[in-house]
């Protein structure tokens, strides 16, 4: 019974917050530029002074990843995202073209709901207020259970802010009983224009079928191959800092490195050298049976988890310094389980003869984590354009996947919203960010005349040809066909030909 009444306050909860966030975005989509900048500078002051205590909170209460990293994953959402953004047209004529006299107008949808994950809880709630109030838009969240106090605090931190330099109340809002009753409930809530889905493919599955508009992400699988080309200590710097950064928390870090024959001991070597721990067969196999449960579903007690605690669960010991647990692999598929998404500080490690293999491998690789990262670590142009080819969505050179992906150390827009394309399901192919949370009205003039449009194209006619006896050619006339301009320069061309051998 009581779960049955925490259910229906749920429901009466979310419908609650729809009304009043739609209040709150009907008269935020009246206000100026100016005003808007104002409130995003007071949010990300705000989340810049809590940036810290917010990871705390985080890992605290998820267990997942490290506090040094969710504090720069509060930095990223709030000041780099507001850096990227601030001059961005998002409102009011955003587009004019004079040649075709065509103009762009920028509206807001509306009120958004978003979705956060466990993994990023208050980062992912920052960065999607931050692009909602940047388009005008109000924001209701709907928190993961195993993340509620953070995120809470979170939205409430950002919705004090926005208020504070005079946005309307409840213009950022949250679930305060999550249930599954109560997203349902909100996903097909009238008020609701869009949903921006972070999560699992569970949860993205269930807002694209809400009946409305969504964003969602796919899960990620990202391959990083290490060709023959490659400078290995900066490869395998790039990719230790990203599978370290909290704990390999971020669907764009790496899942799987590829060598070549002829690099693989470098490679390994080098891995060794930064903190890599290659483990034996029956060291691998240990750490599968704890990553992963009813097949290939990774097991939340080990997501974003050191090495160090996940080969002390496993019961193996590995050395000082270790950063991340390296396993060999031989193929793709359930057969060999590291092929799989690991967010956390497990690598599955391969060995190709040429690129050629490595395209196969990556596309194999891919089609778990279709549409979202490949990471590519070479110095040969031509081999990046080979692999742009590849199913993904972002297909990083030379740096880390978490960092580029999420645009950290790349020219990507940043976000904690990554697109992955028809390829993975999802709407959007691009890092989300405040234009895709706008209606874009186009005014259009007229350029020709609508009445002559049908008759003014010379080449166009409803007359049959004539025959040339003068009479529409039919039936009933002489039968001599015209001849068109093609048999004209043919029987030219003839004649000639004919001339020519008349003379020889």
């Amino acid at each position: 019974m009581e779960n049955i009444d925490k259910d229906l306050r749920s429901v009466q909860e979310a419908r609650n917050l729809a009304r009043l966030g739609k209040v709150a975005a009907n008269k935020i989509a009246e206000y100026s530029e100016e005003q808007i900048n104002k409130i995003l500078c007071s949010m990300v002051r705000v989340a810049e002074e809590n940036a810290v205590s917010l990871a705390k909170m985080a890992v605290e209460e998820t267990g997942f990843g490290n506090v040094e990293s969710k504090t720069y994953k509060n930095h990223l959402a709030s000041t780099l995202v507001y850096n990227a953004i601030k001059d961005m047209k998002t409102m009011g004529v955003i587009r004019e073209d004079e040649v075709n006299k065509v103009i762009d107008i920028a509206e807001p949808v509306g009120l958004i709901m978003g979705i956060v994950p466990s993994t990023n809880p208050t980062s992912t709630a920052i960065f999607k207020a931050i692009i909602a109030i940047k388009s005008r838009n109000a924001i209701v969240f709907s928190p993961h259970p195993s993340a509620l106090k953070c995120t809470m605090k979170a939205v409430e931190l950002m919705n004090e802010a926005a208020v504070a330099a005079g946005a309307p109340e409840n213009i950022i809002s949250c679930i305060v009983t999550p249930t599954i009753e109560a997203t349902n409930e909100l996903m097909k809530c009238k008020e609701v224009a869009i949903i921006i889905a972070t999560g699992g493919p569970g949860m993205v599955k269930a807002a694209y079928s809400a009946g409305k508009p969504a964003l969602g992400v796919g899960a990620g699988n990202s391959p990083a191959y290490i060709e023959r080309t490659a400078n290995v200590p900066k490869a395998v710097s790039n990719i230790i800092a990203s599978k370290t950064f909290d704990f390999g928390t971020i669907c764009a870090s790496e899942q799987s490195i590829i060598v070549e024959e002829c690099n693989r001991e470098e490679v390994m070597a080098e891995f060794r050298r930064q903190g890599g721990y290659f483990m034996s067969a029956e060291e691998t196999e240990k750490v599968c049976t704890l990553l992963f449960k009813n097949g290939h579903t990774m097991n939340a007690k080990f997501v974003g988890r050191s090495p160090q605690v996940i080969a002390e669960a496993a019961g193996f010991c590995i050395p000082t310094g270790t950063k991340v647990l390296i396993g060999e692999q031989k193929g793709v598929g359930p057969g060999n389980p590291l092929s799989f998404e690991k967010l956390t500080t497990v690598l599955a490690f391969y060995t190709v003869k040429d690129w050629h293999e490595a395209c196969d491998l990556s596309i194999a690789l891919l089609q778990n984590g279709i549409g979202h990262t490949m990471s590519l670590h070479t110095e040969d142009r031509d081999m990046v354009m080979k692999f742009a080819k590849k199913p993904a969505a972002r297909i990083l050179v030379n740096t880390g996947g978490s960092q580029g992906g999420t645009g950290a150390s790349t020219g990507l827009l940043p976000s904690f919203t990554l697109g992955c394309g028809t390829w993975g399901g999802s709407s959007v192919s691009e890092n989300v960010g405040p234009l895709h949370l706008i209606n874009i009205k186009r005014v259009a003039y007229g350029l020709k005349d609508c009445a002559t449009l049908a008759s003014s194209d010379p080449t166009f006619s409803y007359a049959e040809p004539s025959c040339s006896c003068g009479i529409e050619y039919s039936v009933g006339c002489c039968g001599s066909k015209p001849e068109t301009e093609n048999e004209k320069l043919l029987k030219l061309v003839n004649q000639l030909v004919e001339a020519m051998k008349g003379a020889n």
